[in-house]
């Protein structure tokens, strides 16, 4: 696909032009401008999610840890794996306290935080991270301290790191980190959201700035559709993936049960 001046895919700008999406209204052109960026990361990044989803699969394999990390927002895609029905068992939540989501006061600190120098390697020295491990962070800019020093700090451990990021920010926004680097120049693998600068698809008459962000839809898409190759590498392989069940089905906890007990080492969320 094409994109336009700012960055947008052009399913994505032919929805923002105007009210109408091809469903009629601002649903529909919201619809449209989402649909728009999935298939641009469903072309663009077949070959990197075949071998991110290797990288989880090798983790899992060999007995390592695997932890999710995302701040403020970005935070929703990775609770969003973590002790999910159908979803890999072995996924845990790497947090940072004031960072997760929008649920300390005033909102703003969250944001404040993940510019604070040193923060992040404060969270992995008390975490239970070890060499061999995989971190997945999760920040749609990449370029505040917190995301790039996790990142940094957790290679320096020995961990390896897959950053899921709209790369677009690196060539039109300044890093917020002192050494002028962004999440992406420090991961083994970079799985590319494709969302523009400032994550917002549609503009409408009498609306004085854009709207409708369709981050957490596409980077929730994203990590399923990670997890998903993951499960589907481990099958190739001879390995029944630990997957959970929903515990609204007969027998849902007690699978869940079984698959956290032979994982025992693997899941820390218990």
């Amino acid at each position: 696909m094409t994109k336009s001046e700012d960055g947008r895919g052009a399913a994505a700008e032919a929805a923002a032009e105007g009210p109408h999406g091809s469903d009629g209204g601002l649903a529909g052109a919201f619809f449209d401008a989402a649909i728009g960026l999935l298939q641009q990361v469903r072309e663009g990044e077949s070959k990197n999610f075949g071998a991110a989803g290797a990288l989880l699969a090798d983790t899992v394999a060999e007995g390592g840890r695997v932890f999710v990390f995302g701040s403020g927002h970005s935070a929703l895609p990775a609770q969003d794996v973590v002790y999910r029905a159908g979803g890999l068992a072995v996924l845990n939540l790497l947090t940072v306290p004031g960072t997760v989501g929008v649920d300390v006061r005033p909102a703003t600190l969250g944001s404040a935080l993940e510019r604070v120098d040193g923060l992040a390697g404060a969270v992995l020295d008390s975490s239970p991270a070890r060499a061999g491990d995989l971190l997945i962070i999760i920040s749609l800019s990449g370029r505040n301290a917190l995301p790039v020093e996790l990142a940094m700090n957790a290679r320096a451990l020995g961990l390896r790191v897959v950053g899921v990021t709209s790369v677009a920010y690196a060539s039109e926004t300044r890093s917020r980190h002192t050494t002028g680097t962004f999440l992406k120049d420090h991961c083994d693998l970079v799985l590319d959201s494709r969302i523009p600068v400032g994550d917002a698809e549609l503009t409408a008459e009498g609306v004085a700035t854009r709207f409708a962000p369709a981050s957490t839809v596409v980077t929730s898409a994203m990590m399923q559709a990670l997890v998903a190759t993951a499960a589907g590498e481990l099958a190739e392989r001879g390995i029944d993936p630990p997957l959970l069940r929903s515990g609204n089905v007969d027998g849902g906890h007690d699978w869940n049960a079984q698959v956290m007990e032979q994982y025992a080492d693997q899941v820390l969320y218990r």
